[in-house]
């Protein structure tokens, strides 16, 4: 457990000297333990998402950075990639391509890649991936919009 704190802790560290903040905001919930932590996501520029803000929650094993965190959305978000109901997120690198390598902030800035580049061949929102397949590209972008409307955009704006 030692290492996984030390590790975290340089994460963090590392975290606050600038991850570009305008994209990605990402910290400890809690002073009490360093294994919950919180990202905060704006949608990527010139795509359907980017009137968005949508939150991240990760849970992060004591075998970091061996095994994966767990990242799941905790803003509903309509993507191919993304299961609307549970936040799960199909992204290679969450399972069999880990690497310890990998950080919170580089997993979260993949995370963000993959909002703007759907893989709609490996689906967890078949709906999502089915525009995709048939070619469908104003009814996918229409109803991501639509979906960020509702769930991701600051009432205020």
């Amino acid at each position: 457990m030692a290492s996984v704190t030390k590790r975290l802790l340089r994460e963090l560290q590392d975290v606050r000297k600038g991850l570009g903040e305008e994209l990605i905001s990402l910290e400890p919930v809690s002073d009490e333990t360093l294994l919950y932590w919180r990202a905060v996501m704006r949608g990527p520029c010139d795509t359907p998402y980017s009137a968005g803000t949508f939150v991240i929650h990760i849970d992060i094993p004591e075998q970091y950075p061996i095994k994966p965190p767990t990242l799941t959305f905790v803003t509903p978000v309509c993507h191919p990639n993304v299961h609307f109901e549970t936040g799960e997120i199909c992204l290679d690198i969450l399972k069999a391509q880990w690497s310890p390598a990998w950080t919170l902030a580089s997993t979260c800035l993949a995370i963000h890649v993959l909002l703007a580049n759907p893989e709609p061949s490996s689906p967890l929102n078949c709906d999502a991936a089915n525009l995709l397949r048939c070619g469908d590209i104003l009814g996918y972008n229409s109803l991501i919009r639509l979906y960020t409307r509702m769930f991701a955009q600051d009432p205020t704006c």
